[in-house]
């Protein structure tokens, strides 16, 4: 039985998207925004909400969908989904682009 159930959490583990862990690391250790050259500090929690801002100030819900993360907060309640980079880490810098354009994001 233990074998069974080690074998199910390998093959789940296996078919999970390499950008997945590029998600994993934003979502657990936060990232920096740079917009222009303006640095914007996002935080997540678990339970799936973030705030961004110096206070703050920008706040909504998060959720990963494959290699998208997907935010809505209170400045733009529709949804917006931005694909990462696969296999990046904390303390990597790369660039995405999403509906506002592009913006460097730099995993804390």
């Amino acid at each position: 039985m233990r074998t069974l159930i080690l074998t199910a959490a390998l093959v789940a583990a296996l078919a999970t998207p390499a950008a997945a862990d590029t998600l994993q690391e934003v979502t657990t250790h936060g990232m920096v925004l740079m917009i222009g050259d303006m640095p914007v500090e996002v935080n997540f929690t678990p339970d799936g909400k973030f705030t961004a801002g110096g206070g703050g100030d920008v706040f909504g819900v998060w959720r990963i969908d494959g290699d998208k993360l997907c935010t809505t907060s209170n400045y733009d309640q529709a949804e917006n989904c931005v694909e990462y980079p696969k296999g990046k880490k904390s303390g990597d810098s790369f660039e995405v682009t999403g509906p506002q354009g592009s913006a460097t994001v730099k995993i804390k």
